[in-house]
């Protein structure tokens, strides 16, 4: 859907039909999220509403989505009274993972007002009634609100910190993501109004990918902001390249959420395994021997470094960064490592065991 540039003709047909929208992890700002009809993020830590309106569908229009894992949960189980309308300029892609009712190969771009035309053409003056399937999909939204939980430890919320960075740099910056729970509250908490704002490593998911990403947006739109939202994991793996943002002028936004861990895996540990946390202490943040130290790191190598311990500190801090341009900033965000993504739905279950959060749920170890 980026890349085809097709925003606008989405949002021709999805207002035609009136049909509940969710963009996927790769597709976020595809489609306003203040746009009503935009149910949010489907998939494992997806909105509840979005990722039941997927599972209760009896129409998906699948516009250049995978079917990956993420999405649907177990695939055998995923929409199971679903017809699919699968579009995507890949033949390899139609019916690999969900067989395709209707498989349409070609450029999104054309394909949506060639859709739009054959929606406005068949329904003429009466469109179909989908007043009750909205009314059960505002009472998710009302009863299932994206939000979090305040921490208990005295430490900041990185929930917290990843708003406030979208609500104080806008929706014309551009986001770019590392990999994890960084990532996935960077999906959730920013709210994406126009395409190419958001820059995510979708597939194998490849750490380290959110400064050198941010470098090369900053580098192609030079008059936007543009933040590297990172964890303290994915930034060991390329902060060497904020060398190449100072010696070449490019002044990028840096934001560690230092949760001191691999917070995903931690995540998984602390949920499956019973809290058994093995290697995935990095010593980084609150109460460690802070290896390595970031703000001693970005300084060295010639960034604004900040860092940022208490609810009060963090607008001053983020407005300083968005006020200077002639260097990268890097912000160390010391948040709880036991700040949790949530919805989610286990790994290897129905999406219909969507979790809103940790006491709500079934047990883990169920399938269907």
């Amino acid at each position: 859907m980026i890349r085809s540039r097709s925003s606008d003709e989405l949002r021709v047909l999805a207002e035609a039909t009136g049909a509940p929208v969710v963009t996927t992890l790769m597709a976020r700002g595809a489609f306003p999220d203040s746009h009503p009809q935009n149910l949010g993020m489907p998939g494992m830590h997806g909105t509840v509403p979005a990722v039941l309106a997927l599972q209760e569908a009896d129409l998906i229009v699948a516009l250049g989505a995978r079917f990956d894992d993420r999405v649907t949960g177990k695939a055998s189980l995923f929409a199971p009274g679903a017809k699919v309308v699968h579009v995507d300029i890949d033949p390899a892609e139609i019916s690999k993972i969900r067989f395709a009712d209707v498989p349409i190969v070609g450029d999104l771009k054309e394909v949506l007002v060639d859709l739009d035309s054959a929606f406005r053409q068949t329904v003429g003056d009466q469109k179909p009634d989908i007043t009750e399937w909205w009314s059960y999909l505002d009472g998710l939204r009302d009863e299932f609100p994206l939000g979090y939980a305040p921490t208990t430890d005295g430490l900041l919320s990185p929930q917290q910190v990843i708003s406030r960075i979208g609500e104080l740099s806008g929706p014309e910056a551009i986001y770019a993501a590392g990999v994890g729970q960084h990532q996935m509250w960077a999906a959730q908490f920013i709210k994406y109004e126009r395409p190419n704002s958001w820059l995510n490593s979708g597939g194998a998911g490849t750490m380290g990918y959110g400064v050198p990403a941010a470098m090369g947006a900053k580098v192609a739109e030079p008059d936007r902001v543009v933040w590297a939202i990172d964890g303290d994991g994915c930034f060991q793996m390329t902060n060497q390249e904020l060398a190449t943002c100072v010696i070449n002028e490019i002044p990028i936004k840096v934001a560690i959420i230092n949760n001191s861990s691999l917070g995903m895996v931690r995540q998984w540990q602390t949920l499956f395994f019973d809290g058994r946390h093995s290697n995935t202490d990095l010593n980084t943040g609150h109460g460690t021997a802070r290896i390595p130290d970031f703000v001693k790191l970005a300084d060295a190598y010639g960034c604004l470094a900040i860092r940022v311990e208490r609810e009060d500190e963090i607008d001053a801090a983020i407005k300083l960064a968005l006020e200077t341009n002639d260097r990268p900033v890097v912000i160390d965000f010391v948040v709880s490592a036991d700040a949790m993504v949530w919805p989610m739905v286990p790994q290897g279950v129905s999406n219909s065991f969507v979790q809103y959060a940790r006491d709500h749920a079934p047990e883990f170890d169920k399938e269907d």
